[in-house]
């Protein structure tokens, strides 16, 4: 018999094992006297700093816990429980989902992130996604430099009937968005994704292929692109910052999205970046499968972070 399939929380807990593991077992490693004390208030900032939740996020997160709980007894559950819903408020007002304006005949949809990032799978299971929901949707597989990843969007592609427009490696990128967006004007599509390059080491020649993006599929659609997803990596940490703020400067993010949580102890970068950048988080992976990314609650991540049951 197969094993039932787990909930998405139990999925969401299960990816974030590493992160919540490095956090819960040094918050219940602190908890060896009972009063919470100001000594035990510095051990627990230190490690959420080290969980990657940011300077500022740490700070807020203890000075709340002092303010309610300073001198009384305390149990590690309770500690977490108080971060959870601490760290819940400072996700609320990002966890937005994608809104796909229908008014747009397409919508399109830009995606920016570094090579690696997973950009390339998370326009396939978009795809996927938005197909499910019954709307009609394009590919532009704008990254012409990479072959393999204008292989992965065609097999995405195949597996969820979604035309892939793609030319040969090198070709012009904002040529093809300019086809793609015609193509996908003509066949009165719901939704046109776009993948973009994400060479990093070549800054200035990236942010003038992203520009020349935009401004070519202006002169089609004025209003397009209509959102700009920014892919990261959350294994990289505190590295994301950078790449939120270096492609913050090319294009104008208005998402982002952030894969790979379960392979890494770094999950906690979410929260900083939430509390930095106040950009709105749209999905978040937890896995390989079509059914892990999914849109952010905020909640959830929250108590899934400090290994606490669905609220």
């Amino acid at each position: 018999m197969s094993e039932p399939k787990k909930s998405w929380f139990g999925r969401l807990k299960e990816g974030l094992t590493k992160s919540t593991q490095r956090i819960t077992q040094s918050i219940t490693g602190i908890f060896t006297k009972k009063k919470l004390d100001q000594k035990t208030l510095d051990e627990l900032e230190d490690v959420l700093i080290q969980a990657d939740l940011g300077v500022a996020v740490a700070g807020q997160l203890v000075a709340n816990l002092k303010r309610t709980r300073f001198d009384k007894e305390v149990t590690d559950e309770e500690v977490r429980g108080a971060f959870a819903d601490d760290i819940a408020d400072i996700l609320a007002p990002v966890a937005q989902s994608l809104a796909i304006d229908s008014a747009k005949k397409p919508h399109v949809v830009l995606v920016v992130g570094v090579n690696g990032s997973g950009k390339t799978t998370t326009i396939g299971k978009m795809a996927r996604q938005f197909t499910e929901e019954g709307r009609k949707v394009m590919i532009a597989a704008g990254d012409t430099f990479r072959a393999a990843a204008v292989e992965q969007l065609r097999i995405w592609g195949d597996r969820s009937k979604v035309p892939v427009i793609a030319r040969e490696t090198g070709a012009d990128a904002a040529g093809l968005a300019f086809e793609a967006l015609k193509a996908a004007q003509d066949a009165q599509a719901d939704v046109l994704l776009i993948d973009t390059a994400g060479r990093l080491q070549n800054k200035a020649g990236l942010m003038q292929e992203l520009a020349k993006i935009v401004r070519v599929i202006r002169k089609l659609d004025e209003s397009a692109p209509h959102s700009c997803l920014l892919v990261l990596d959350a294994t990289v940490g505190q590295n994301a910052h950078s790449q939120v703020e270096v492609f913050r400067e090319m294009v104008q993010v208005d998402g982002l999205v952030l894969t790979k949580l379960d392979g890494t102890a770094k999950g906690g970068v979410l929260v900083a970046l939430a509390e930095k950048f106040k950009v709105p988080v749209v999905a978040i992976g937890v896995g390989e499968g079509i059914d892990d990314l999914r849109p952010f609650d905020a909640r959830q991540f929250a108590r899934g972070l400090m290994g606490l049951e669905a609220a």
